[in-house]
């Protein structure tokens, strides 16, 4: 064999290992890119969906803090009433709630009696009728 051949077959051997080397890192690189990209959507996909429990989780605090609020504001609205009762009887626009208080309940259904009695006399007679109101007796 001739010194020429011998350094062909050489160089030949030599060429044909460093094309497997490069083969085989671009291999390596690129099942670490498959693997990053992977890793990359999972990341992406966990973040989503972290996202979308916050954002359940902050509708939900939302509509409890509105409902909270409505709470709240029905309990001013009552508490301004009561203060409007108190302030009727401060001046003395209330005294008929509190005679009505007073008169227990089967007197109170007596005296209804009795009014509606008396008016319908008063129509009769001819004579006005309590409260201003004008009696014709078709009750």
């Amino acid at each position: 064999m001739s010194t020429g051949l011998i350094i062909v077959i050489v160089v030949a051997v030599v060429v044909i290992l460093g094309l497997l080397l490069v083969m085989r890192r671009a291999a390596v690189r690129k099942r670490g890119e498959r693997q990053l990209a992977r890793r990359r959507e999972r990341a992406v996909t966990e973040h989503r969906e972290a996202a979308q429990t916050r954002t359940g989780a902050a509708e939900e605090a939302e509509h409890r803090a509105r409902l909270a609020g409505a709470v709240a504001e029905r309990e001013r609205a009552e508490a301004r009433l009561h203060e409007e009762r108190a302030r009727a009887h401060e001046l003395g626009l209330a005294d008929e709630d509190l005679r009505r208080e007073d008169v227990p309940a089967d007197e109170d259904v007596r005296a209804d009696e009795d009014v509606r009695r008396d008016e319908r006399g008063a129509v009769a007679h001819g004579a006005p009728a309590e409260r201003g109101r004008i009696q014709n007796g078709d009750r």
